[in-house]
């Protein structure tokens, strides 16, 4: 009996031995495979300035920003809000209300472009984000754009994070515009997200790697 129990013993450590070697060379392998989707996203992402006529369906707009909303922020106070803008109509009248705007300015030059459809990079949807002013709330509004961005990325489509146009938007000019997304009081537009079907394939820019250093 007992040369059972150590034979069986044996066996279940050699099993558990062998699972946690293999939990460790899959855990490696996440970390070097070309195969790791999120990797792969994070590589893949461009910033993207040329979009199709294809609208997005709202069910991957809203898995998107539910990807924003799961980004951490601190204490998970969760000082942030989110308004979907899909709506031709609304971006047609926004950019409408800029080029009135900024007439006169050098800005103004963005109209004669040929391929230019909106104010947002063309963009045909438009997530806006706008936090309640505190100790890290913008930073957890760019965590927010990035977890956007990448799941955007993951589901076929481009996207670019903007901060110029709520430049124009929060002044006094812009303010009649900026009303009508109905953020909450307190809460101050920070940033949009364009979001749609990329008609370009930019070439990755380079990033200088010899930031990243690790201290002894």
């Amino acid at each position: 009996m007992k040369t059972t129990h150590y034979i069986l013993a044996l066996c279940l450590l050699v099993i558990t031995l062998s699972v946690v070697g293999l939990t460790r060379a899959l855990r490696n392998d996440c970390c070097t495979s070309e195969e790791n989707a999120v990797i792969e996203a994070i590589m893949a992402r461009r910033s993207i300035r040329a979009y199709t006529d294809e609208s997005v369906s709202r069910e991957l707009l809203d898995k998107i920003a539910e990807c924003g909303i799961n980004a951490p922020n601190g204490m998970n106070a969760q000082q942030w809000e989110v308004r979907i803008v899909d709506s031709k109509e609304w971006l047609d009248k926004a950019t409408a209300a800029y080029r009135e705007g900024v007439k006169g300015t050098p800005a103004e030059k963005q109209f004669e472009e040929p391929s230019f459809k909106n104010m947002f990079r063309n963009a045909p949807a438009v997530i806006f984000v706008a936090h309640k002013p505190g100790h890290c709330t913008q930073v957890d509004c760019g965590l927010m754009a990035g977890n956007m961005m990448l799941a955007a990325q993951s589901l076929g489509l481009g996207s670019i994070c903007m901060m110029g146009p709520l430049m124009w938007l929060n002044s006094d000019a812009g303010k009649p515009v900026i009303e009508t997304l109905g953020f909450s009081e307190g809460y101050e537009p920070l940033l949009c997200v364009g979001i749609g079907y990329a008609a370009e394939q930019p070439d990755a820019r380079p990033r200088n790697k010899e930031v990243i250093k690790y201290v002894e």
